[in-house]
């Protein structure tokens, strides 16, 4: 049953409660730099119609920590339309995609409150990264396939190789004393399938080597990436059968354990459905419109701070979008709840990897823009590594410092390695850009 929020938030202070809804690790992270808002003042408002707007306006905008970045949004704007330097313009679209990011968590999660956790596990499934969609798309429209593949490629090394080793190492530091354990059956199973994902990144790479000229290889690399990724959305459906209509359904459903580790104990939602669903729409349209700002200036910013494209989307724009969820994993690692800091980190480079990459290729396809699942022999060697050392690293059910600290020093060197490089203008026969090394 809908409701509005402007009688019972405003009367008491308190929301309706509501059956469990569909909270995933995803969820749970978002929701630790969420704080309830001050009523007091907008409940004074006579207006009930003015009343609820300014509820859910003040709910949107102070109900998250990072709330201090809410100002971000329409500097970015006003400094593109008053021509600021577009490096600048880059920087403050960055800082604003943080908080709306964080925003769109606690909408998808506010309507599955209304949809039950079948259908809230399918929202979060198909919108818990949906900030690198959008990035993504607008780099599509641009024709900007390097971006599109670098902003990817960094969300998924930012996953497995910062996230989770900043989470088990400080984790393991503050519970020093503790055992940190966790159900690796889970982390088993993401990384299954981020296996699959690399052995399609992996295959289109090679092609060039079966023979043939170099129009063949590109058009076989081309066409085995769009069969690749037809696979790995199909294995992503199956993953999500396999969690939402089976025995590990529970995963989806409501954790009474989330409450004592939440600073803020939520009753219900604190916002009507189809009020969650307009301010979602607004959240997303401004996710939009900063992401076009990022495509448009990110090559400014580059040959203005010397930096590659390469460098500033894998490293720096995978750190700004998703600044909320990965300070949720740490915080819940510090907490001492690893399995929901795993559900963050795999989860997030598993749906990336599988339902977003594959996505992207097919939405290309249908644009008409040749996509495909090549991402140059560097990048996948250093995605295939930070797998293998993820995988390898959780396999057996526990966790301490160490693990973490070898995971940084892993996404340290990658780091460093697109930090020494700038973009060569040259593309080669598989419309990839080559990299030298900058001069020293």
């Amino acid at each position: 049953m809908d409701f509005e929020p402007g009688t019972s938030i405003l009367q008491n202070g308190a929301v309706k409660s509501s059956p469990r809804h569909a909270r995933t690790a995803h969820n749970m992270s978002s929701s630790s730099l969420r704080k309830k808002s001050d009523l007091t003042l907008v409940s004074k408002v006579r207006f009930g119609s003015l009343r609820l707007f300014l509820v859910n306006l003040q709910e949107v905008i102070l109900g998250t920590r990072i709330w201090i970045l809410f100002p971000a949004v329409p500097l970015a704007v006003l400094a593109n339309s008053f021509g600021f330097a577009r490096p600048w313009v880059f920087v403050v679209s960055l800082m604003g995609i943080a908080p709306l990011a964080e925003r769109l968590s606690f909408l998808t999660e506010t309507i599955s409150y209304f949809t039950g956790p079948t259908v809230g596990g399918l929202l979060n499934a198909t919108c818990g990264n949906a900030t690198e969609l959008i990035v993504a798309i607008f780099a599509l429209r641009k024709g900007n396939i390097k971006l599109v593949k670098y902003s990817l490629l960094g969300s998924l090394l930012s996953n497995l190789l910062l996230v989770l080793g900043t989470s088990l190492f400080f984790g393991g530091i503050l519970n020093i004393n503790k055992q940190q354990t966790f159900d690796s059956s889970q982390a088993e199973v993401n990384s299954h399938m981020l296996m699959l994902a690399l052995q399609c990144y992996f295959l289109p790479m090679l092609f060039p080597n079966v023979g043939g000229s170099a129009d063949e290889a590109r058009v076989g690399a081309l066409r085995l990436s769009r069969v690749c990724s037809v696979v790995m959305l199909v294995a992503y459906v199956a993953h999500l059968i396999f969690n939402l209509w089976s025995s590990h359904r529970p995963y989806f459903e409501g954790n009474e354990e989330l409450d004592e580790y939440n600073d803020v104990v939520e009753e219900g939602p604190v916002m009507g459905k189809w009020s969650a669903m307009a301010w979602l729409v607004v959240i997303t349209l401004l996710v939009a419109l900063l992401s076009e700002y990022v495509v448009a200036t990110i090559e400014d910013a580059s040959e203005t701070w010397g930096l590659s494209v390469a460098f500033l989307s894998i490293i720096l724009l995978s750190l700004v979008g998703n600044a909320a969820e990965h300070a949720g994993a740490v915080i819940f690692a510090y907490k001492n709840k690893l399995d929901i800091t795993l559900g963050v980190a795999l989860g997030s480079a598993n749906q990336i990897g599988m339902f977003v990459v594959p996505l992207c290729v097919i939405v290309a396809w249908i644009m008409g823009i040749n996509m495909d699942l090549n991402f140059n022999i560097t990048e996948t060697v250093s995605l295939a590594l930070s797998i293998l050392a993820s995988s390898s690293i959780l396999q057996n059910g526990n966790s301490h410092y160490m693990k973490g600290l070898i995971l940084l020093l892993f996404y340290i060197v990658i780091a460093t390695y697109f930090f020494l490089t700038t973009d060569d203008v040259t593309i080669n026969n598989l419309g990839l850009p080559t990299v030298q090394l900058k001069q020293q």
